[in-house]
This record gives structure tokens, sequence and C-alpha cells, in this order.
């Protein structure tokens, strides 16, 4: 695939992974923060901001594989990374590999609660109506966001949301920061814990603002996220 990404500054790398639909630019004003003090990379993720459509529908597995191999094309090893929700996953990922020196994940997901039964029968009742009603079915269930997806990009989200990252999150060894918002309702801090909790040696950080803090806060944001970075250097 064609990279869409930003690159610039010099110095070591520090890579940005953005949310799930986003795109390289809702890191604006870290990338203008810490491009000053190392040479940053901001990629777009396939199916997403200006990069090319998924030919297949990925996992997250998939997206660390691409990131490894785009990262490996821009000349980029053993990265600091800062990445948003989607992007944490894809970094916890990356994490469990050995492929990143620290990381500082914000509204970081991964998390698959505990299906209820109420859960599970909505389940069922739209399996049963998509057979018999598939444009009922798709009116009446889902996100408006799962909605506007393509087949190959609902097919994605069915493998990533479904997936639970914690064992993946007991492998890693490196530095991590997990940050969140206090007002975050996609990915609160209870939840953001449990994954801060199955990473041995990470840390847990709450800022103002809802599930992007990074852009409601940037400055609080990047100073906390600087803090870290070069704590024990």
């Amino acid at each position: 695939m064609n990279l869409s990404f930003v690159q610039r500054g010099e110095g070591k790398d520090l890579v940005f992974l953005h949310g799930y639909l986003a795109s390289k630019e809702s890191f604006a004003p870290q990338i203008d923060y810490f491009g000053k003090f190392y040479r940053v990379t901001a990629l777009d993720f396939p199916g997403m901001g200006g990069a090319e459509p998924l030919r297949a529908a990925w996992s997250v597995s998939d997206y660390a594989d691409w990131t490894e191999e785009a990262l490996a094309r821009l000349h980029v090893e053993n990265p600091n990374l800062i990445a948003h929700s989607f992007g944490g996953r894809v970094s916890i990922k990356l994490l469990a590999r050995g492929r990143v020196d620290r990381a500082a994940l914000t509204g970081c997901a991964g998390i698959v609660k505990r299906r209820t039964l109420s859960y599970r029968m909505k389940v069922k009742f739209y399996r049963f109506m998509k057979k018999v009603a598939p444009m009922y079915a798709e009116r009446r269930f889902g996100s408006e966001e799962y909605r506007s997806l393509s087949p190959v990009m609902r097919e994605s989200f069915k493998k990533i949301v479904n997936e639970d990252l914690r064992a993946d999150a007991s492998a890693i060894t490196r530095p991590v920061l997990y940050l969140c918002g206090r007002e975050d309702t996609e990915t609160p801090p209870e939840q953001v814990k449990l994954l801060q909790s199955c990473t041995k040696g990470s840390s847990f950080l709450l800022l103002d603002g809802g599930h992007f803090t990074h852009l409601e806060n940037p400055l609080a944001f990047s100073l906390a996220v600087e803090e870290f970075l070069h704590a024990d250097l």
C-alpha cells in the first residue's frame, strides 16, 4: 500500500497512532509540540484518513503487522508511541512484541465487557431480523458509526471490538502510561484501569475532558506525556 503519513523533526523516533475512523491530523497539536524534540511520524491506518481502503477484513494483529512494515519502510526503529483509542489496541500488540521503547496510550480500548443475558438476546434477535428483514435490521441495530461502514470495514470492526487484549497487555515489559479523560464514556476510566492493572510497571493518569482529552486539553496532555517520556532517562 501507498503510505499516508507525516514525518518531521529530528532526534529519537516518536510515532502517533490515531483512533478508529480518525486520521493522523487528530494529533496535530502533539505533532507540532513534540516535533521540536523528536523525529515524529504520524500514520493513517488503512481504511481511514487519507490511506487506501481495506481489501479484506483486518484484525488488530493485522493492523499491527502493517504498522511494523510501514515503520520499517520509513526507517523507524524502537520508537516511542503516543496512541489514542483504537491506536492503543495496535500499540498494545506492538508493545507485547517488544517493538516499542515506551508508550503513552490515551483513551485506550481493548477490554471486551462481559456479555449480559440481555445483550446476548439482542444479538440473537438482530441475527434473526437480518435474515427476515435485513433493511429493518440495518436501521434498528448498531451505532451510527457502524452503519456508516463499508461491508469490509464492518467485518474488520467486528474482529477488532471482539478481541480482548488483557493477555497482550500482560506480556508488555516496556514502560507504559495510560491516560484517560474523567468524562470519557467511550473508554471509561475503570475500563482503562483494567488494562493498566494487567501491564506490569505501568502508570495511570486521569485528565480533565472526555474521550479526546488530548484535543480538549492539548498542553496539559503534552506536558504529562513529555514528563513520562523523559522519566528515568
